[in-house]
């Protein structure tokens, strides 16, 4: 990976209005120690939760494995997981159920970026993986990240073009063979690859020529009254230093309060005093997310001004309850920054927001999942009937995790030098970036 990794000590904290905090620290011994210290009485629950993250950790390089590994490295993590398979009947939301205390009971279906559906088991590798040292925060954020690649990208002899849109994939034959910009311009290639949001690259780029039943379904539209995640983010730039603080924070709220449409017991806090580099030296960066649904946005699509006020009555709910946990942090703040599904889908294009994946994965069984997770059984790089195009990313496998979306790009090109019958090579790479 071409960045240093910045450690923290917890993966996320929660704030009960009375003051308690759970803290669901990396450090195993000291997160049982203090979970029991804040309720006795779900022993055998945290014994269990604790078992689990023990129980990914000792297996290994999981992720590794399935993730990088050949057929017969994937196949050796089976056993592993059928015989862990209890945790593939959980989300967070039905084992979080399972406390008695108030605060753990309240904060663990919302571990994962508040998200109570979203499976255990994938919570329990990404924890162990992060203490097992796979993953980890890019020093500098996503900028950096993504500036790193493409300087290495560049100093391969690749090219990049910013600021262009394509508004449709050239074929010939039913045979990708370029791209067309909104200006005009159109770029002859061998082959055409798409990391753009699924459903307008089948349904717009190449006008909805290629399809099966199976993709119809896959590009079945987002309900408007779907809550979406991510759906507004609001940043903060502070005059505080914040490197003591937890590193992500779920902050309950004393009375609900309906921010962008949306009825909210909680903010959902990401605190970048971990990362120096993210804010000038005695500053910080507060980030807070909330869910939303693209109708409380799309009577605005004509009314720049109502849309700004929207967004100001937002940032100032947002100010004014962080002030109740971190007084004075109203005359602290020096700049804001604020982001909706309308910011996604005119930077990036989009779906409603960066979660456009495919409707792939409704009502599977335990044993499916498994096979899913371990073998990517379920994933899709191309399109029936269309020759030397390929999808990457998201729509790939229907998943948010950097590194697996990264790694179709790596698993397209290898098919392209199949193709070819050329050999896949990989350049030696000594990290002078920064």
């Amino acid at each position: 990976m071409p960045c240093e990794l910045v450690r923290r000590n917890e993966f996320i904290s929660a704030v009960h209005p009375d003051g308690t905090c759970f803290n669901n620290y990396f450090e195993l011994e000291k997160l049982e120690s203090h979970l029991k210290k804040i309720s006795p009485q779900d022993s055998p629950i945290i014994d269990e939760y604790i078992l689990g993250l023990k129980s990914f950790l000792n297996a290994g390089d999981l992720l590794g494995k399935t993730n990088l590994g050949n057929f017969g490295d994937k196949l050796s993590t089976l056993p592993f997981f059928l015989s862990n398979l209890k945790y593939f009947r959980y989300t967070l939301g039905t084992f979080g159920k399972r406390f008695k205390h108030p605060l753990l009971r309240k904060a663990f279906p919302l571990l994962r970026y508040g998200k109570p559906a979203f499976p255990l088991f994938g919570y329990l590798a990404e924890h162990s993986a992060y203490i097992y040292g796979e993953i980890g925060w890019p020093r500098g954020g996503g900028l950096a990240f993504a500036g790193n690649i493409a300087a290495r990208y560049i100093e391969l002899g690749g090219e990049i073009q910013y600021r262009k849109k394509v508004v449709k994939i050239l074929t010939d034959q039913d045979r990708a063979c370029g791209v067309e910009l909104d200006d005009g311009t159109q770029y002859i290639a061998d082959f055409v690859i798409s990391n753009s949001d699924g459903r307008k690259t089948i349904q717009n780029l190449l006008e909805g020529r290629y399809k099966s039943k199976m993709i119809t379904r896959f590009c079945e539209p987002i309900p408007e009254n779907q809550e979406i995640p991510s759906a507004v983010m609001v940043f903060l730039g502070v005059n505080r230093d914040l490197a003591s603080y937890p590193s992500a924070m779920i902050l309950f709220l004393k009375h609900p309060e309906m921010i962008a449409g949306q009825d909210c017991e909680y903010l959902h806090l990401q605190l970048y005093g971990f990362d120096d580099s993210m804010a000038p030296a005695g500053k910080g960066v507060i980030k807070v997310e909330f869910h939303g649904r693209p109708t409380f946005f799309s009577d605005d699509n004509n009314d720049p001004s109502a849309y700004q006020k929207k967004k100001d009555k937002i940032v100032g709910q947002v100010i004014t309850l962080l002030e109740q946990q971190f007084p004075g942090l109203q005359q602290d703040v020096e700049a804001v920054d604020i982001t909706t599904l309308r910011t996604w889908e005119r930077f990036m294009g989009g779906t409603l927001g960066h979660n456009n994946y495919p409707r792939k994965y409704a009502s599977q069984s335990d044993i499916r999942q498994v096979l899913d997770f371990v073998l990517g059984l379920n994933r899709t790089f191309t399109l029936p009937g269309l020759q030397n195009f390929f999808f990457t990313g998201q729509w790939v496998t229907s998943m948010g995790s950097l590194f697996s979306n990264a790694l179709t790009g790596k698993t397209v090109v290898q098919k392209i030098c199949k193709q070819c019958k050329i050999p896949f090579q990989v350049p030696e790479f000594e990290s002078s970036l920064q």
